[in-house]
Formats: C-alpha cells, sequence, structure tokens
C-alpha cells in the first residue's frame, strides 16, 4: 500500500524542524552545548548497555533517566527563558504592548545625542555603558539603578559617567528619549568564546543584549574604544558616524534614505 503523505505531516515536520533549530541556535556558544554532549553520552552508555545485558549499569542509568527531565528545566532555564522571550517579542501582543515609538525627528536627536556622548567619552577617556530600551522592557534592570528620568543629552550623557561620580560605574538605560535611571545592574554574559580581554562593562553588554532586545554602546575606559552590542554579538572600533548608522537601523527600523541625507 503506497505511502500517503499529506500537506499536514510537511507542516508538521517543517514547525518540527523549525523549533530544533532555533533550539540549537540559543544554545551555541553556551555551557548548555556540553551539557547535551553529556546528555549524549548518557544516552549511548545505556543503550550499549541494553545491548551487553550490562543489568546493573542499565537499572542506574533508568532511574537517572526519571531524574532527567527535572533536572533539564534547572540547568536550561536560562535558555528557555531566552527562548519564550523571543517568542513573546516577535509576536503581535508584543507589538501591541510595546512603548510607543519615537518619531523620527525624536529618532534622529536621540542617536546623535547618544553617538556625539560615545566619541566625547571615547576621546576623554571616560568609561561607559548606555543601554537603549526597545520592545522588551527593562524594568526588573532600571530597578537596580538610582531614578533620574530626564531627557537625553549629551551633557547629560557625560556628567553621569564623569570619573568617581557615584553613577559611574552602573549602566544608564534609556527609555524612548529619557534617561530613567542611572548606575543599574546588569546580568554578565556566560558565552565561554567571549574574549578574555573584554571587561565587565563589555560583558554586561552583551549579556543584556542576549536576555533582551535591547542595544548597548560601551566605550572603554582602558582604550577609548567604542562598541556596540546587539543580540549577544559585540561590534567593537566604531567612528561617531558609524554609531550613527547602526543606531539608527536598530532603532528607526532602517531608513536608509533618511539616514544618507541626515548624515550628509
Amino acid at each position: 500500500m503506497p505511502v500517503q503523505i499529506r500537506l499536514a505531516d510537511l507542516l508538521d515536520i517543517a514547525v518540527v524542524t523549525f523549533l530544533v533549530y532555533q533550539l540549537l541556535m540559543l544554545i551555541r556558544g553556551t555551557r548548555a552545548v556540553q551539557l547535551v554532549m553529556g546528555l549524549a553520552v548518557l544516552f549511548v552508555a545505556y543503550a550499549v548497555s541494553r545491548m551487553l545485558g550490562l543489568y546493573t549499569l542499565q537499572w542506574i542509568l533508568g532511574y537517572m533517566g526519571l531524574v532527567i527531565p527535572i533536572a533539564l528545566l534547572v540547568l536550561f532555564q536560562p535558555e528557555l527563558r531566552r527562548m519564550l522571550e523571543q517568542l513573546g517579542r516577535g509576536g503581535p501582543l508584543a507589538l501591541a504592548i510595546s512603548p510607543g515609538l519615537l518619531d523620527r525627528q525624536a529618532t534622529i536627536r536621540l542617536v546623535n545625542d547618544v553617538a556625539r556622548a560615545a566619541r566625547i567619552l571615547s576621546l576623554r577617556k571616560f568609561g561607559a555603558l548606555v543601554v537603549l530600551e526597545r520592545r522588551t522592557g527593562l524594568g526588573d534592570f532600571i530597578e537596580t539603578g538610582i531614578p533620574v528620568d530626564a531627557v537625553v543629552t549629551v551633557q547629560l550623557l557625560i556628567s553621569l559617567f564623569f570619573p568617581n561620580s557615584p553613577l559611574h560605574d552602573g549602566a544608564v538605560i534609556i527609555r524612548g528619549n529619557r534617561v530613567v535611571a542611572a548606575g543599574c545592574l546588569l546580568p554578565l554574559s556566560e558565552n565561554p568564546s567571549i574574549s578574555k580581554t573584554l571587561g565587565t562593562r563589555h560583558r554586561a553588554a552583551i549579556g543584556i543584549t542576549e536576555e533582551t532586545d535591547a542595544v548597548a554602546v560601551v566605550v572603554s575606559e582602558e582604550t577609548g574604544t567604542i562598541s556596540l552590542a546587539k543580540e549577544g554579538e559585540l561590534r567593537r572600533g566604531l567612528s561617531e558616524e558609524e554609531l550613527k548608522v547602526e543606531l539608527l537601523d536598530l532603532i528607526a527600523g532602517g531608513q536608509r534614505p533618511l539616514l544618507r541625507s541626515w548624515a550628509r
């Protein structure tokens, strides 16, 4: 009897393939890779014990199989949370509850002020970490800092990161065109592939962009290098104009014609 493949079967295979691919992309470059390899070793050992009749080993591994599902929920908690956040971030509900977007002129002014402040901080080698909130709310991280609630200006950003000031070491979080808090604590990235030369600021910038869709601008205190973190990746050595291009694309959705005329 010939096997009939329905359209629903193809759709089912496509959905499962997509979910497995997304899961692999989420754990790529994290400690979860080693955990998956360890589980694979246990599975192979269980299969071999059944083939060779190693009943004691089979009994031990069988009982471990009862505990592994609960252990997976605990061990993969960061990856599962990130996956659910990404699903909610891309859905229609996220669009409905996301903060109001800035208009064109306000976006250009915000990007201009952040990029200019980064250049000045870079020339003076003042360490800085500026996080721009997008659709994912950063309320939990805002609560760890000091409320500011002021319109973003070049002068304000420079003063917040002035050496030895009370708010110098933390992150500044921007919502819309306002600095909502300064001195905020951010999660550090645990990606083992990150260069050992990167300090706490850069690891915090990568960490916040791994857990949310925020964008982070970092100025190195040692070298004055300007970097931009997004989606868990860090681009270093940016100029003021390059930073403007990147930020405008990320915040305004990539308005290329406007960007070219504005940059000129």
